[in-house]
């Protein structure tokens, strides 16, 4: 075999085993954002995505079965938002007007002008308040097991949300990812006590503020979800869907309800969510 053959194979691999590594390529950090050091990941290349986590939660626990999917085509931001995971709390009441900020000052951070969101429970409401207070750096939405007021809670979600206590996750994988993650795993208290109140207390965005939204939007919810039924197609409504396409345009809002899943469950079900979260982000 001619040297020149030879070289030419191993330059081929080579750059075939550069363009793997690159596809895994991952960043991590931390943001100086509104008096936090924001702990952020940046997974593959592509279009930016930003993924907000649920309460409680931290990146992989939200989204570990996503991102290598997700990261594929596109450059996949994960965040872990105040007092959760590898971001420290500060001596400021959680809210997601204050998250949203946050979101906003990260993107500006990374030089992003605007990404499309995909948040999911606390984060989907974080999303709405990122859309509502920062329109410029959203392109699309997608509002997974979510909502925009305390009612579109579930009456049972409701009710449990005042009994939470740290002894309650004492053997749950939620203690034991503060345990590993936290700056301050001495904090665990503080953080649940903090976090109960903050579940707890009611909040409205106004219809009239989610329906002038301009953002493109996919609504996920699952028919087991904390959230009811009737809220996720009153969003899917709010946002100009609920007409039939086929004498008319397609919308720029869907809606997907899950069957037989859960508000837990809905994040496991990473087949169904691939298969409409790409479809709805590149489309025109």
């Amino acid at each position: 075999m001619k040297t020149k053959h030879v070289k030419k194979i191993i330059f081929t691999t080579i750059a075939g085993f550069l363009l793997i590594i690159q596809s895994f390529s991952q960043q991590k950090g931390y943001a100086p954002v509104n008096g936090l050091k924001m702990y952020y990941e940046i997974h593959g290349t592509g279009k930016p995505l930003l993924l907000l986590h649920g309460a409680f939660n931290t990146i992989d626990m939200a989204f570990g079965m996503l991102i290598p999917e997700l990261s594929k085509t596109r450059q996949v931001i994960a965040v872990e938002m105040q007092g959760h995971g590898r971001t420290a709390d500060i001596d400021r009441p959680f809210s997601f007007e204050a998250f949203a900020d946050d979101v906003a000052a990260l993107l500006k951070f990374l030089k992003i002008d605007s990404a499309d969101i995909m948040g999911y429970s606390m984060g989907g409401v974080t999303a709405w308040q990122v859309a509502i207070r920062h329109p410029e750096v959203v392109r699309k939405l997608i509002i997974t097991s979510a909502v925009y007021k305390y009612e579109g809670w579930t009456p049972q979600t409701r009710s449990i949300l005042p009994t939470l206590t740290p002894e309650m996750f004492a053997t749950t994988p939620i203690k034991t990812e503060y345990d590993k993650l936290a700056p301050d795993p001495g904090h665990w208290t503080q953080f649940i006590t903090k976090m109960k109140k903050f579940v707890t207390t009611p909040f409205d965005f106004g219809a009239d503020k989610i329906k002038s939204i301009k953002s493109p939007t996919l609504i996920i919810a699952a028919d087991g979800d904390g959230v009811m039924p009737e809220h996720a197609v009153e969003m899917f409504r709010l946002r100009g869907g609920g007409y039939m396409i086929d004498f008319g345009p397609a919308p720029k809002t869907q809606l997907a309800i899950f069957p037989g899943s859960s508000h837990i469950s809905v994040m496991f079900q990473k087949d169904w969510l691939v298969s409409m979260i790409i479809p709805f982000l590149d489309a025109k």
